[in-house]
């Protein structure tokens, strides 16, 4: 069974741990790493064979368009992560509405191809503004890949459906594809990436994903940062859990990747998903 493989680019600036601590207005003048680190990242897959779905920061296409169609030339799909690393559940539907069309924009301009999917920064769609969804829907949006289902200080529905499926309301269908978990005790277990994957050892991720296929038969759906490859970032003063969340372990994240690459059959997400399926009238 084929399992959706998902990679967020952002630079490590780009952050929500780090948002409090470096303001976008000095983004521009801050070391830019996501070149090469996108660029190790699209090595590895190419050593393994496999094609992935790229979440995009709109920021990220509009300055280092020549990036983006490197991922799209080797295969890859490219879909939207926002504008710039705002949470969804900070802007007002008008201002949600602005931004997913600015970015989408954005990267169609610089592909040449459509954008079917969105990722909101840190999984932001949450109980409180889920009709948020059906604004993607209406701005072209195919599917989403922004809601996780478990507890978190920052994000989470821990009720919603865990696997991908068609949601329907407003006269909208749109695909909601959630991060995997792994059910234990009744209770959600997130495993699908970022700090989990760093943070679990990978005969555990293994495991989990293994149960997904042969048990639930159902695909995993995994994800990472390009950032999360590169241990020798800046290390910025933030808080002690931020700073755990977001450096620990990142002198492992690209053999936990491969072990995984070498296990598992991955590819992007519209190939997991019936997007005829979606409509909006």
């Amino acid at each position: 069974m084929k399992n959706a493989l998902t990679i967020d680019v952002e630079d490590y600036f780009h952050v929500s741990n780090l948002g409090s601590h470096i303001s976008r207005s000095s983004w521009c003048y801050l070391p830019v790493r996501i070149e090469e680190n996108t660029r190790r990242v699209l090595d590895l897959l190419s050593l393994y064979g496999v094609r992935a779905t790229f979440f995009v920061l709109g920021w990220v296409a509009e300055r280092m368009g020549t990036l983006i169609r490197e991922i799209s030339s080797a295969g890859h799909e490219i879909a939207s992560h926002g504008y710039d690393h705002r949470l969804a559940y900070e802007l007002s539907p008008d201002e949600f509405r602005a931004d997913i069309r600015r970015s989408k924009s954005i990267i169609e301009d610089v592909t040449g191809a459509r954008v079917d999917g969105y990722r909101a920064t840190s999984y932001s769609l949450v109980k409180s503004n889920l009709s948020y969804l059906w604004i993607l829907a209406e701005e072209g949006f195919r599917y989403d890949s922004s809601i996780f289902p478990v507890y978190h200080d920052r994000y989470g529905i821990p009720d919603w459906e865990r696997f991908p499926a068609l949601v329907k309301d407003n006269g909208c269908a749109i695909y909601e594809v959630p991060p995997s978990t792994y059910k234990l005790l009744g209770n959600n277990i997130p495993m699908a990436g970022g700090g989990y994957l760093r943070l679990f050892p990978v005969q555990f991720l293994s495991f989990c994903i293994n149960r997904i296929n042969k048990i639930e038969k159902k695909p995993a759906v995994i994800y990472f940062h390009p950032w999360e490859l590169d241990p020798g970032q800046p290390r910025i003063k933030i808080p002690l859990q931020k700073s755990f969340r977001h450096y620990v372990n990142l002198h492992r994240t690209e053999k936990k990747v491969a072990h995984l690459l070498n296990r598992f059959k991955f590819c992007p997400v519209n190939e997991i998903v019936s997007l005829d399926e979606v409509y909006c009238r």
